[in-house]
């Protein structure tokens, strides 16, 4: 009884701390970790070091890049080449959505490129749903296969003891999101009626109530220098973290002398993530001014401190949880999860629902399934299914989309879940897991 008053709590927390937005679900996380540490008497947990280190090193590279105007860059780039391809809008935008998301790691980029999306879409006489929806859902897919993405970085991180490392991982979800991706823009290519033939559309026209986008970010001369050398190196990082997670033997090995006795070891991937994400933000700093005051302003540190934040209090909440109930659990679910492995993966979909963050899904139900003894390969597969930002149409990129799109077209529908971006996000989740856990064991058994 006491379990299911004690989970009753947990997903308490959980909704409220979702429903109030922002650091909140870390917070709200904290009033249940009172309840269950000193009320219940319940063991602490504790939230995963490595891995919140690992997010704050690649989100203070992120920063320093787009003080120095790498961001602004690759969205002006990305827009630029869209604007000289009107007619392939539906198809081109989520392709360089899913790159431009890949690259930078965060979501972030798409609201600077959600306008032109809109804008381009509505010259060309194109029904923006279409490629915004599309777009939006291809950001989701671009985020989890990206290298340096905060729940990437996360579950390279809690698979490090089981020897699956980030090379692996890639290899499973690049092609399985991209796969994905372009599924759920096949699935909305040809939805609705083009804009000369839209109602909604044509009593806005008719109304004057469109009004020109805001122009793409223009950098030219140093600026554009700074910006261009800051994206290198940063590209030249992400490489790097690649490259020492191909080879291991490229980790450093040390020694030290502890009473007397010589200790051997070799840096650990986490380790190695965070040195090399700081040098990067200090390289940028250093060699293209990047303004330190600047990048702590940013909306990237300030997006990756709240996700810093909820991760903390939530999968600390987690951890307590699952260490005082951990053989209840364990017998509970796993064989239910050894019958039916798609269990895990529809479970990692449901939280991420909850809790509009994939790292804080990963970094809450990932350990759960080391612990049920899962194997790495189901693990790997079913991380494509985290991505069920999209259900609810309240996440920033959906609200954004709709916002940005004048002519009406991309709309949340009369029964909320009847939004315009639910077929090409479920596409994408059903298709990029299916790819995903194919390849998973095929490549890692």
């Amino acid at each position: 009884m006491l379990l299911w008053i004690e989970l009753a709590l947990l997903l308490a927390c959980i909704v409220i701390g979702a429903r109030l937005g922002g650091i909140a679900l870390g917070t709200i996380s904290g009033i249940g970790l009172v309840v269950f540490v000193f009320g219940f008497r319940m063991p602490p947990g504790g939230p995963p070091g490595t891995v919140l280190g690992m997010i704050i090193a690649v989100i203070t590279a992120l920063a320093a890049m787009q003080a120095a105007g790498g961001l602004d860059y690759l969205v002006g780039t990305a827009g630029r080449f869209l604007e000289g391809r009107p007619r392939q809008i539906t198809f081109l935008a989520p392709l360089v959505t899913y790159l431009l998301v890949f690259a930078a790691g965060t979501q972030h980029v798409v609201y600077a490129l959600l306008p032109v999306i809109a804008e381009v879409s509505r010259k060309a006489g194109i029904r923006p749903e279409r490629p915004l929806s599309a777009s939006v859902i291809a950001a989701q897919a671009g985020v989890i296969a990206s290298p340096i993405a905060a729940s990437t970085v996360a579950l390279a991180g809690l698979l490090a003891g089981v020897e699956v490392g980030l090379p692996q991982i890639l290899l499973v979800i690049v092609p399985a999101t991209a796969v994905g991706a372009t599924l759920a823009t096949l699935s909305v290519a040809f939805r609705g009626a083009d804009l000369a033939g839209d109602a909604e559309y044509q009593r806005r026209l008719a109304a004057g109530t469109i009004t020109p986008p805001a122009a793409l970010p223009t950098l030219e001369g140093e600026t554009r220098r700074r910006a261009v050398g800051s994206c290198l190196v940063f590209l030249a990082a992400i490489v790097a973290v690649v490259l020492i997670g191909l080879f291991p033997d490229a980790r450093p090995e040390y020694s030290t002398i502890v009473e007397g006795i010589t200790e051997t070891g070799q840096v650990e991937m986490g380790r190695a993530i965070m040195i090399i994400m700081l040098a990067t933000a200090g390289l940028t700093m250093v060699l293209f001014k990047a303004n330190p005051e600047v990048a702590v302003k940013g909306s990237i540190m300030k997006g990756g401190l709240v996700a810093l934040i909820s991760i903390l209090g939530v999968s600390w909440l987690g951890s307590s949880f699952f260490e005082a109930n951990q053989g209840a659990i364990v017998g509970g679910i796993s064989s239910a999860i050894q019958s039916y492995p798609w269990v895990f993966a529809v479970g990692l979909f449901a939280l991420s629902i909850l809790l509009f963050s994939q790292a804080a899904t990963i970094v809450t139900l990932v350990p759960v399934g080391l612990a049920l003894g899962l194997p790495a390969s189901l693990l790997v597969g079913s991380y494509a299914a985290v991505n069920g930002t999209f259900f609810l149409p309240t996440y920033g990129t959906v609200l954004a989309a709709v916002s940005f799109d004048q002519t009406g077209t991309t709309r949340i529908g009369k029964y909320l879940l009847n939004h315009s971006f639910m077929r090409p996000g479920l596409v994408n989740v059903v298709a990029s897991t299916a790819v995903a856990m194919v390849l998973a064991r095929w490549l890692l058994g």
